[in-house]
């Protein structure tokens, strides 16, 4: 009686451990089939902004799991219906005497749900490169309308008599969003860090930040570009345009005109302008009696000629000739 005792309670403890082992298993699948289905809905719900379904993905959106990526795709849900819903009212020239004042006169309702839902998914990770994004692009016009505005005051004050200096005056509400450039700018730069190999946010950050006056933020972002497409000559050329023509760094741009030609040595343009480049600095150096300065730059300036003929190429030809001129007297 013993023995068959015994025998009976291992059987039941062996078919209890198979029935947890199975109950276990049968959980974890459960979780997996969870979480499948709230990514198959957050899925879908992009697919449906997409399409332009936008109350059909908000709905969608109601199954998806929390967190930053559909924060994200909820706001750009909303910030897709602000493209089409109407301005904002302006504010009443008073409110009654306790009353909040509104929190942002200009922006659209929609714009400013889509904010807040950008905002939550930065929160969660600072680094998100489509909200970061998102931010940029909803905040940047009106960045842009506010510095027009400042620097038509600033020209406003300029042109007065005896005037100094140009307040910028203050245009945003009280309550509303911060829409600095500083702001626009940082978003850029966050969208770019969360996605090391898009050129987009540098791209969009190169345009905003010269749009509004940056340049040091211009010269960054154009290095940076540089960095990402390491195998062509477009952003070397791109950045030494922009050193010579907004920083006047003649030797800055040669160095990045002469990287673009290890990409691209057949490219006319850019050997004209290292030869322009040259033929500067050799009527500078000609004019101020540096001769054998002069003569350098001019023979350097020979080697991007393509034309020999050309105006350019006849140029260096006139100084080299006046030089040796020069030389033998």
């Amino acid at each position: 009686m013993r023995v068959r005792y015994l025998a009976v309670v291992v059987v039941a403890a062996l078919l209890g451990s198979v029935a947890c082992d199975r109950a276990a298993k049968l959980g974890s699948g459960g979780e997996r089939s969870t979480a499948a289905a709230g990514g198959s809905a957050l899925a879908e719900a992009r697919t449906l902004l997409e399409q332009g379904q936008l109350e059909a993905a908000l709905a969608k959106l109601q199954d998806a799991p929390g967190g930053p990526d559909r924060d994200y795709t909820e706001g750009a849900v909303w910030a897709k219906k602000a493209e089409t819903a109407p301005l904002p009212t302006p504010p009443a020239p008073s409110l009654p005497r306790g009353a909040e004042p509104l929190r942002a006169a200009r922006f659209k309702p929609e714009e400013l749900k889509a904010l807040d839902f950008f905002e939550k998914a930065v929160a969660a990770r600072p680094d998100h490169p489509q909200a970061n994004l998102a931010i940029a692009e909803l905040l940047a016009p009106y960045a842009m309308r506010q510095f027009d505005v400042a620097e038509g005051s600033r020209r406003a004050v300029r042109g007065k008599r005896g005037s100094r200096s140009a307040p910028v005056p203050a245009t945003r509400v009280a309550g509303e969003p911060d829409f600095s450039p500083e702001r626009v700018v940082n978003a850029y730069r966050m969208a770019a860090v969360g996605d090391a190999a898009a050129k987009a946010p540098v791209e969009a950050l190169i345009s905003f930040a010269g749009r509004v006056g940056r340049m040091q933020d211009v010269d960054s972002a154009l290095q940076e570009m540089v960095k990402r497409d390491r195998e062509s000559a477009e952003p070397l050329v791109r950045y030494g345009d922009f050193l010579l023509s907004q920083k006047q760094d003649a030797t800055g741009a040669v160095t990045q005109y002469r990287q673009a030609l290890i990409w691209r040595a057949d490219d006319d343009a850019t050997r004209a302008k290292i030869a322009d480049i040259y033929i500067s600095m050799g009527a500078r150096s000609y004019a101020n009696q540096q001769y054998a300065v002069a003569e350098t730059q001019f023979l350097e300036a020979q080697k991007y000629v393509t034309d020999k003929s050309s105006p350019q190429g006849q140029k260096v030809q006139e100084h080299l000739s006046r030089l040796g001129a020069i030389r033998r007297h």
